[in-house]
């Protein structure tokens, strides 16, 4: 007979009985309460919950688990984290609703503030520095308006996504693929510590679970699970993103997309999205409109207001006006300026100067 005196050790137990998915672990819960009556349920009432195989029932029955429930409490005291379960009040109550919930979170950082809105930001892991921009400011704008942003932690639009959210002291949640004690990739370090120290990490994976890419789709549905509305920032058409775009609809969440450039691949998969339907979307009010939360700006922020720019020569104006947040090379700065390319250069230095352009690699150039 089981006597532990940490009921959570029971949630680790239950979770660690071979072939129990989250659907059937749901069933229990709804047939028994909780795993501790689970556990001491018979044979014959085990059976007759929904999904549950006759083998399954009798590794309950047996304590046939795989794993050592101690050592994983113990291990996530050791790395400063804790475990919620679907029947806690900090557990995420849009995240209960999908069809198949994770019954346990493994959480590092603060609760997730309940009666607030989460969104979604996800994307190319690749990002040109147009996809980087949009989603830093689209971040930055709902992180004013005290929403909340979630993001797989992965690098490029994700990252970007934790980053803008957390410049403007938002709150923000990274969903793991692996399990919490293993930070991938391992260049995002800094990344989970602030997120540790300014928002959750979250994932339903144990410890030590490596990020597999079987692991990515499973975390994907947590990510739409969590949020009231998924926006895509570039994806190609096979993109991980675009499958998030359908875990969503399937859960009942809005989908939209920023629109990039027709000439990017990256684009793609977020002009596939809104053909389909998704809407387009190009900052923070408007994801808050299709989302039907007309909020007003946070502590009077003019999110709208233009940065006054430094004076200007006439060429110097001329090269600035053809630039945009997609890098253009100095050749076709040249051409479209009409100009001689060491003329061209040497503005472009000068702009460079002044901070309102940006150089990126291979002679390419952006407004700053």
């Amino acid at each position: 007979m089981l006597k532990w005196s940490d009921k959570r050790l029971y949630w680790l137990a239950l979770k660690m009985i071979p072939n129990l998915g989250n659907i059937t672990y749901k069933h229990l819960l709804d047939r028994f309460g909780d795993p501790t009556e689970v556990f001491t349920a018979k044979l014959n009432d085990l059976i007759e919950v929904e999904g549950i195989r006759t083998e399954t029932a009798k590794r309950i029955v047996s304590r046939a688990w795989d794993g050592n429930p101690e050592n994983e409490l113990l291990g996530l005291k050791k790395n400063g984290a804790r475990l919620i379960t679907i029947l806690d009040s900090s557990y995420p109550k849009d995240l209960k609703e999908i069809h198949d919930p994770p019954p346990l979170l493994y959480l590092k950082g603060n609760d997730i503030p309940q009666g607030k809105t989460i969104v979604a930001v996800i994307g190319s892991r690749n990002p040109s520095h147009y996809g980087l921009k949009a989603t830093e400011e689209i971040c930055q704008g709902l992180a004013r308006r005290e929403i909340i942003v979630v993001s797989g932690m992965a690098r490029g639009i994700d990252s970007a996504a934790h980053w803008g959210c957390l410049s403007r002291k938002g709150f923000t949640i990274a969903v793991l693929g692996s399990g919490i004690d293993i930070i991938y990739p391992e260049s995002n370090s800094k990344l989970f510590n602030y997120i540790i120290e300014k928002g959750s990490v979250i994932t339903e994976f144990p410890l030590g679970t490596q990020p597999e890419a079987k692991n990515f789709p499973i975390r994907n549905r947590i990510i739409s699970g969590l949020s009231k509305g998924v926006v895509v920032i570039e994806a190609s058409k096979r993109s991980g993103s675009l499958i998030t775009a359908s875990l969503a609809l399937e859960q009942g969440r809005e989908v939209l997309a920023v629109p990039g450039s027709i000439e990017s691949f990256k684009s793609t998969g977020t002009h596939l999205l809104i053909k389909q339907g998704a809407k387009l979307v190009e900052n923070a009010d408007d994801i808050l409109q299709e989302l039907g939360l007309n909020y007003p700006y946070f502590k009077g922020v003019d999110t709208n207001k233009k940065i006054a720019l430094p004076p200007m020569e006439e060429d110097e104006k001329r090269i600035y006006d053809i630039l945009g947040n997609y890098p253009i090379h100095i050749d076709q700065i040249a051409r479209h300026s009409k100009m001689d390319p060491a003329r061209v250069a040497g503005l472009l230095t000068a702009l460079e100067l002044k901070g309102v352009i940006k150089q990126l690699p291979g002679k390419m150039f952006v407004v700053s």
